[in-house]
């Protein structure tokens, strides 16, 4: 796994935080930004974990929960988006990031299996 991957999950999980924090304070909004709060940092954890995996296997299923935990978040951004505590300019700037960690994760889990057999 290339740093590409770790500078940008950390980069997102930044934003998630600050996201959460502007969702707290001034929409008031409590449920849905911690689900995404969760799920929009653990990516960036998975993938910490997956730089030191113990085996390939390791590596790709810690890559595989950080994949999940993108989808994920990307589940509670529509939400968040379509309830209208997002506007479609906030949305569509940080699903973008999100997009992208799904495509570099499915591309590095991809090809570490084909390398694995």
């Amino acid at each position: 796994m290339g740093n590409i991957a770790l500078e940008k999950s950390m980069n997102f999980s930044v934003r998630i935080v600050r996201l959460y924090q502007y969702l707290c304070k001034e929409k008031k909004e409590f449920i849905l930004s911690k689900q995404l709060l969760r799920s929009g940092t653990s990516i960036g954890a998975n993938l910490r974990e997956a730089k030191y995996a113990q085996s390939t296997n390791d590596f790709i299923s810690k890559n595989s929960i950080a994949l999940k935990e993108a989808a994920e978040t990307e589940y509670w951004l529509e939400l968040l988006f379509h309830t209208e505590f997002l506007t479609e300019k906030e949305y569509n700037a940080i699903k973008s990031d999100c997009s992208q960690l799904i495509k570099i994760l499915t591309s590095i889990i991809k090809t570490t299996k084909t390398h694995n057999n």
